[in-house]
Formats: C-alpha cells, structure tokens, sequence
C-alpha cells in the first residue's frame, strides 16, 4: 500500500472531516490525557485533524475554504527525511501541490527545529477536485513485507470505509477494551452526544466534562 492506493480510496472532503471529529470524540471519552486522535475548530483559520501514536508516528488532516491537504510521517519509513543528514523530503513528494496549500508545507507545527518540512507522505485535495492528489511520479523503495506501508499513508487507513470496526479494532488493540459497537455507530453517524452514549463507552465520564473538549472539536452535543 502506497498513498497513491489510499488516494484512491478516501472519502470525500465532508465526509473525511465527521470522520475525523468522530474519532476525536471517541478517543477523548475513551481517554482524556495526551490524545491519540484529536480535533480542533482552531487552526489559525483553519480546522485540523490531528493523529500521534506517542511513538514518533502522526499525521494531520487541514482543512481548509481552499480544500484539504494531509501530511504523513512514519518515523521508521525508508521514506523519511532523517534518512540522510541532509533531511531532503522523498522525490517527488511534494510535486503538484498546489500554491493554494503552499502555507500547509510551511506550517512550522510540520516541520524539524529548523523549519524543515518533515513528511513521509503528502495528499491534497481542492475544494472543486473530484479525488484525492498526490506527488508526480514517486518511485518508492522496496516493500519491507507484505503488510508494509513504505511512505507510512496506511497510518490513514483508519479513516477508509469501514471506519466502526476500524476504530472498534483500534480500541480493543490499543485500550484493551470492547467497545459497546452501538455507541461507537452513534458517533460515527454524528448524532448529538448523549450521556447515555458517554456512558456506554466510559462509565466514569460525563457530557459535563467532555462539553468544553467536544465543543472545540465542533461535535453536536444534545441539548438537555
């Protein structure tokens, strides 16, 4: 699997963003420290889904009035820039971005302490555009095996289809827990949070407390 696979396969814009909260809202009930997934309305003037797995592994989703632009960085990717101490990005990584999300590869939340960009994989997509883009021509290493992700984009597979038992996986994976799958659809489908949701998925949290976090991820929340 190669970004040019998971270009082929990601939702629209729209749906890509609820997909995005959804996971923000589960993973903040789930566990309110350092977030695995997170949301915010408050990207300068943008919005920006976030993914860091604590182990040197993220990605970010931007969405902004031009579109929608991901940056992926797998820490043990052949692809990485830390491949060589000149940290130069993969060729053809970057090739056919738009001057549009040229601000995105100049975000410094993106880059090393100098500024440099630091992506094993790049996606964009214009607000017009009827699929996903990404670099001209990118002639990729080797497979490691055949569940490797040589540039790191399958880190985005979770927000592919079947993103109930994606996230239901995750949880059971990286929680130890087995989610109540109604719960979980709930979210997933962006109806208005209720405390009977909340607690089907954590039995010690409240809406009250998740009201300022979801707020800021823009998720519906029922009204009492």
């Amino acid at each position: 699997m190669t970004v040019y696979d998971i270009a082929a396969q990601l939702p629209p814009i729209d749906v890509l963003r609820d997909r995005c909260k959804a996971l923000a809202v589960l993973d903040r009930i789930l566990d309110g420290g350092e977030p695995y997934y997170a949301y915010t309305t408050q990207w300068g003037g943008d919005e920006a889904a976030l993914m860091s797995n604590g182990s040197g592994d993220e990605w970010a989703v931007v969405f902004t009035a031009q579109g929608a632009f991901i940056r992926v960085f797998d820490h043990e990717s052949p692809m990485s820039p830390y491949r060589d101490e000149d940290r130069e990005l993969w060729p053809g990584l970057l090739d056919g971005v738009p001057a549009k999300f040229r601000p995105q590869v100049e975000e410094p939340a993106f880059g090393d302490e100098e500024g440099q960009f630091l992506a094993t994989a790049v996606l964009w997509r214009g607000a017009g555009d009827d699929r996903w883009h990404a670099g001209d021509g990118i002639v990729f290493p080797p497979s490691r095996g055949p569940y490797d992700t040589v540039d790191g984009s399958g880190l985005l597979a979770i927000l592919l289809d079947d993103i109930v038992d994606r996230f239901a996986e995750f949880a059971a994976d990286y929680y130890e827990i087995e989610l109540d799958r109604a719960a979980v659809e709930h979210i997933v489908a962006h109806r208005p949070l209720t405390e009977a949701v909340v607690q089907a998925l954590h039995s010690s949290a409240t809406v009250a407390e998740l009201r300022t976090d979801v707020a800021t991820i823009g998720y519906p929340i029922q009204t009492p």
